[in-house]
């Protein structure tokens, strides 16, 4: 019975993680999707929201230390929870990442675009399918899965060095793009670094599954 109890929280642990990533990717997407449409109004609902994901943050850490206080998790059992820590934390410093492009968002205000938002989008899009998989193998224990994704990094990087190169080429072309054009490069910035993030999560599901912390490089094995 002791175990079966345990078990079940466990399970309901790992579907909270569940439900602050589903925000967290949410996040990211609605973040760049407002300032394409610059809705300030959204912007600022999505940046006092992220009070919400700090909050369920918090409260998974909460269940993850009195798990380990009052059952007594065997080894595997705490690996589990150990990675439900860290991936909150790096959860909330996505949504973080989120947050900052709404204040972009509102930096910029209705000021016409120097260059339409085209490869911005994509890493947006990327990292949240990378971060949806990233989860779906934490839940499955998938370490194949973990190793798959961070390669992927890549194409974020790609895309990233894609757009510095564009706005570069705006600023050289009139001086007066330059605020706003820092302002779109720590929009890709902060996607890039999400992706980084998604990482992060990946080597920690290989640590749930193996015992083993590694860093993945960007062929999904460890690096030296």
């Amino acid at each position: 019975m002791v175990r079966e109890t345990f078990e079940r929280d466990l399970q309901k642990l790992q579907d909270d993680v569940l439900v602050l990533g589903s925000m967290v990717e949410n996040a990211i997407v609605k973040s760049v999707q407002d300032l394409k449409r610059q809705d300030q109004e959204a912007a600022r609902e999505l940046i006092a929201g992220d009070r919400k994901l700090n909050e369920k943050r918090f409260a998974i850490e909460e269940e993850a230390l009195t798990l380990i206080a009052t059952q007594q998790p065997m080894a595997g059992d705490l690996r589990v929870i150990a990675a439900v820590l860290d991936i909150t934390h790096e959860l909330e410093r996505i949504g973080d990442y989120a947050k900052g492009i709404a204040k972009i968002n509102l930096m910029i205000g209705k000021e016409p675009f120097i260059k339409p938002l085209v490869d911005v989008p994509r890493m947006a899009e990327k990292a949240r399918d990378m971060l949806h998989r990233a989860l779906e193998a934490f839940i499955n224990q998938d370490q194949a899965l973990a190793r798959a994704i961070p390669p992927e990094d890549d194409e974020v990087d790609c895309l990233y060095n894609q757009v510095y190169r564009e706005l570069m080429t705006y600023i050289l072309a009139d001086t007066r793009a330059i605020e706003q054009a820092n302002y779109l490069l720590w929009v890709a910035h902060n996607l890039e670094r999400a992706a980084d993030r998604v990482t992060n999560i990946c080597e920690r599901v290989v640590f749930t599954v193996t015992g083993e912390m590694i860093e993945l490089d960007s062929e999904g094995n460890a690096a030296p």
